[in-house]
């Protein structure tokens, strides 16, 4: 796949480029530790995106079976290495690791070049009202393709 605003898929994992801007920062211009958070949320987003699927979408076809879906972290394990500064360039890497009926298993990754800054384990669960429900079939065949 080419790269594009949402990254690319290279290898089976995605990867996107993020710059870390004032707003990103505490005051010491180091990247706040909440806003990783924020970058690989929008890493699974775009993965999602580049799959083919759009979580407006998906969900909106999803309500026709299961009204109020959603998807949800169920779990994250994150271990912070190294700081990231005002005006890095970060690779977000997102890693399928395991696709079961209800939740995928991710490893993601902060990076600058060849520096690892932050790792993370995530659970994405997929629910409605409050209710686990099977992942769709389409976004599970696409995911199972990738890895």
């Amino acid at each position: 796949m080419r790269a594009s605003l949402d990254g690319e898929i290279r290898d089976g994992r995605h990867h996107m480029q993020i710059r870390v801007y004032f707003e990103d920062t505490d005051s010491g211009q180091i990247v706040y530790h909440a806003n990783f958070l924020r970058f690989m949320e929008r890493g699974r987003t775009n993965y999602l995106r580049l799959l083919g699927t759009n979580q407006q979408a998906l969900l909106k076809e999803a309500k026709n079976d299961a009204p109020g879906v959603a998807f949800v972290v169920r779990s994250m394990t994150i271990d912070f290495l190294k700081p990231a500064v005002l005006d890095d360039i970060l690779d977000v890497v997102t890693v399928p690791q395991e696709v079961r009926g209800a939740s995928i298993a991710l490893l993601q990754e902060c990076r600058r070049g060849d520096d690892l800054l932050v790792t993370a384990r995530v659970r994405v669960a997929f629910i409605s009202a409050g209710k686990a429900q099977r992942i769709p079939k389409s976004l599970r065949l696409a995911m199972e393709g990738h890895r």
